[in-house]
């Protein structure tokens, strides 16, 4: 009727060390679901007070920065509705809010794939210097040697020196 134990006098249980039982129905990917309700969605179109925009760069905590059609560029706050269930990546079309009282700040309010916005396109909501495909972005403010470089320009930076 005495328990085994050590040598240092801890306790010890009989049998294979336990592991915490599963007691949810699933786990991260259950919870995140199936997108089967994005396949096949009306179009919406834009209304007063929204404007088609292309997201330029994510800027982290629920942000990016967006070019409008209008022309403006915006900082743009993704809606809760959206956050962690719609995935809003560089490049993509969006209809964003205006506000009213902040020109500069928008608010995103849905995010179109990449065949309703070549539906857009078509319809002539989007103008025709706006790329769909889902990698390319229009570049009007970035120059061509941005920020690219070589590793031989590094190293005969390094030889110079």
């Amino acid at each position: 009727e005495r328990e085994r134990g050590d040598e240092k006098g801890k306790k010890q249980r009989s049998g294979v060390a336990s592991m915490p039982k599963n007691k949810g129905k699933g786990g991260k990917n259950r919870r995140r679901g199936k997108n089967e309700g994005e396949e096949k969605r009306e179009l919406i179109f834009k209304e007063d007070g929204q404007e088609y925009a292309q997201v330029i760069r994510m800027l982290g905590n629920g942000r990016l920065d967006a070019q409008c059609i209008d022309g403006v560029k915006r900082l743009c706050h993704i809606r809760g509705k959206m956050r962690k269930k719609v995935w809003v990546s560089t490049g993509d079309i969006i209809l964003v809010g205006l506000r009213d009282f902040q020109d500069e700040k928008a608010d995103v309010i849905l995010k179109y794939n990449a065949d309703e916005a070549r539906s857009l396109k078509a319809y002539g909501e989007l103008p025709d210097n706006i790329r769909v495909n889902e990698t390319e972005t229009f570049n009007e403010e970035e120059n061509e040697n941005d920020a690219f470089f070589d590793f031989e320009d590094i190293e005969n930076v390094i030889e110079e020196i």
